[in-house]
């Protein structure tokens, strides 16, 4: 008579609860860090759009000797402004191939002449909320990139 051997099958619900307790501990030490982290990443990528925003602008003005209107705003880093006044100088495919959101989804703004500088670029930040301290702009940038 041959005896067969009774082999195991897969995991018991024990050792299965002990792996679950193990990874559930595991993401709770890690995903406070994780999420920490996006949203300073989220602030310094702003700083970093309206930094090169700015340089596109400086470009723009190099050009043309002034800087777009608040009403053709930075769309005319892109494309042409049909808005007066037409710039002269503009090269095909624009300054900049197409116009980055900030990013919580939202237009980066321009305000000629600026409140805080000669020329505003700036996002509403976090909160979406113009005029608050979340916003970040071209005259707060050294706060969010160091």
């Amino acid at each position: 008579m041959k005896t067969m051997r009774m082999t195991q099958q897969g995991f018991s619900l024990i050792e299965v609860m002990v792996v679950l307790l193990i990874i559930g501990i595991m993401a709770s030490m890690v995903a406070p860090q994780i999420l920490g982290n996006q949203e300073e990443a989220q602030l310094k990528k702003a700083a970093v759009d309206i930094q090169q925003l700015e340089g596109a602008l400086e470009m723009y003005k190099l050009k043309n000797n002034i800087f777009p209107t608040t009403e053709q705003g930075l769309e005319a880093l892109v494309e042409q402004p049909t808005i007066d006044p037409v710039p002269r100088n503009f090269p095909d495919g624009g300054f900049i191939k197409r116009l980055p959101e900030d990013p919580w989804g939202n237009p980066y703004q321009l305000l000629n002449p600026g409140e805080m500088s000669n020329i505003d670029i700036f996002s509403n930040g976090p909160d979406q909320q113009p005029g608050t301290d979340d916003d970040i702009g071209n005259w707060n940038l050294n706060d969010f990139l160091n």
